[in-house]
């Protein structure tokens, strides 16, 4: 039976590592200064339940933030001194008063454009040894808030109380604003507001290397928590307060835009091109129009969501739960579904097979007749896989005897992968797309990334290197006939227009007849190789790059 903690009263308490806390009850639970680390919290309830620091530590925190602030003024007023040397009838000292002003400005210009970083950086470039203050004084301020306003007129130390005063309340006030922007998650201080974050979690609530998959964070407060090295597979986020002032390590939550949609279910045409969503939560979530172009949704929840005309192209859904989610519209150019892929209940009128272009807005419409729609589950018939494949798409500058050696690399290093080469579509000049059958619960996020590592390597060598490495190896010299006769053909741009080719030396045998669904593409399906082999090529002209990196 689950343990209940609702309601309860849990600041500082410790469960450290404890095992019998899956499914177990924390809701309304005040769990500030808690220390989860390393729990299994499995399906926990969290919902409504109060995290961050205990009032020890919170009070704490304010003393030490007032006395940074207060450092920081002393520093903006030395910064103000040496702006006052400008008067000084010694030559030397206006110099450095001359240079103290200016190397002050270009600090302010180029942090407010570019960070902190940037700025720290033009700093030392212009001789950063007599501007050490101004750095340190700016870090400072910018993570410890609007509390570093009370000492910017401790400039007047100096005795010129006008000048140094004036540049230690413009240094405040800048420092102030800096660290607004960062706290509001303007990339280019992301470095403050990590400082601040991190900082202000010590102390707080941690789940720091604790299993929270399936956890319920529904409308809970969690200030200053520590989430670092989680497990947070399918954990639910739904209107979450101050989930932006928690510290995510490397988890999806360090992405600002990803925590709006988790709390607010709202995504609707926004870009996670590339996005590590590996496990995200996304239930009934408004995904409409949203790209996730190359993302990873391995594993997550989008049950229900609606994912009306949302890009998806190349996207991992291996295990993902698409149970009753809406995709009429959608673009599904050759995206990584599985055998573990849940369509059961999807709404989808119409998908289609690439991604629109001024010159073709709806490219490769399925149905293809355009006055017919799917019947209730037939999508789900229609396009779920025979079996799982690995996809090692190459779109620029194919290198054959690479593809083969890396291929066969990959092949040896993980036998368990059970990896067959299954099918080899053509994708215009000069483009490729090799489909591997593999094992069920193989994992082709990595075996994908370690085989690209290993075939640009190899791509880099000479042809002189390559082949000390294939040797007399038969496997790899078939392989390498076969990609450069595919890429080799001629391009037919009528839809349904066979062209055979008879690639001597190879021959596949045992092989199903499945290359997803791919339009009209170059297809060769490939089982064992020996012998001799002809290739069936349906081909298709390049399809136009109708996004890219940042733009839907």
């Amino acid at each position: 039976m689950a343990l209940d903690f609702s309601g309860q009263n849990l600041r500082g308490r410790n469960f450290k590592g404890r095992k019998d806390l899956a499914g177990a009850n924390f809701s309304y639970a005040d769990i500030r200064g808690a220390n989860f680390t390393n729990a299994n919290l499995t399906g926990a309830n969290f919902s409504h339940a109060k995290a961050g620091l205990q009032r020890r530590w919170a009070i704490l925190l304010v003393i030490v933030s007032w006395l940074l602030s207060g450092l920081s003024g002393l520093l903006w007023a030395f910064n103000g001194y040496l702006v006052l040397l400008i008067f000084d009838s010694r030559l030397e000292m206006q110099i450095a008063g001359w240079t103290t002003l200016i190397v002050l400005i270009a600090f302010f210009f180029v942090t407010i454009r570019q960070g902190v970083v940037a700025g720290a950086l033009a700093v030392a470039f212009a001789f950063a040894f007599a501007r050490v203050g101004t750095a340190a004084g700016a870090l400072a301020v910018a993570f410890a808030g609007a509390l570093a306003g009370a000492f910017a007129l401790a400039g007047a130390f100096a005795g010129a109380v006008a000048v140094a005063g004036a540049v230690a309340v413009a240094g405040t006030l800048f420092s102030i604003y800096i660290s607004w922007r960062a706290m509001k998650g303007d990339q280019k201080h992301s470095l403050i507001r990590n400082i601040a974050v991190t900082f202000a979690a010590t102390g707080g609530t941690s789940f720091r290397g604790a299993d929270l998959t399936n956890a319920d964070f529904t409308q809970t407060t969690l200030k200053s928590t520590d989430l670092r090295n989680t497990i947070l597979i399918c954990s639910r986020w739904h209107q979450a307060k101050m989930l932006d002032r928690v510290r995510p390590g490397s988890t999806y939550l360090q992405n600002s835009q990803v925590r709006q949609l988790l709390v607010t279910g709202q995504g609707q045409d926004k870009n996670f091109y590339r996005e590590d969503l590996r496990g995200i939560n996304l239930q009934s979530a408004n995904l409409a129009d949203t790209s996730f172009i190359g993302a990873d949704l391995s594993e997550a929840n989008l049950q229900d969501a609606d994912l009306s005309r949302a890009k998806l192209k190349q996207t991992q859904l291996d295990g993902t739960d698409l149970t009753g989610a809406t995709l009429t519209g959608a673009y599904i150019e050759d995206w990584g579904i599985t055998n573990t892929t849940k369509l059961h209940g999807v709404r989808c009128e119409y998908v289609f097979m690439r991604l629109p272009t001024a010159y073709d807005p709806d490219p490769l419409r399925k149905p293809d007749n355009k006055q017919e729609v799917f019947a209730d589950g037939e999508f789900a018939d229609f396009i779920k896989p025979i079996f799982d494949t690995l996809d090692l798409y190459h779109n620029q500058g194919v290198d054959p005897r690479a593809v083969a050696i890396a291929f066969k690399n990959l092949a040896e290093n993980h036998p368990e992968a059970e990896l067959e080469i299954v099918a080899m579509e053509k994708r215009g000049d000069d483009k490729i797309l090799l489909r591997a059958k593999t094992a069920a619960l193989s994992d082709k996020s990595q075996l994908s990334a370690e085989y690209f590592d290993d075939y640009n390597q190899l791509k880099a060598l000479s042809q002189s290197q390559q082949l000390l490495l294939v040797a007399k190896d038969s496997y790899i010299s078939d392989l390498k006939n076969m990609i450069t006769t595919a890429l080799g053909q001629p391009k037919s741009y009528t839809q349904g227009n066979t062209i055979m080719s008879d690639i001597s030396g190879i021959n596949i045998q045992g092989s199903s007849n499945v290359s997803g669904i791919a339009g009209n593409s170059s297809i060769a399906n490939l089982g064992t190789i020996s012998g001799n082999v002809s290739i069936v090529l349906n081909e298709l002209p390049d399809a136009p790059d109708a996004e890219k990196p940042g733009i839907k």
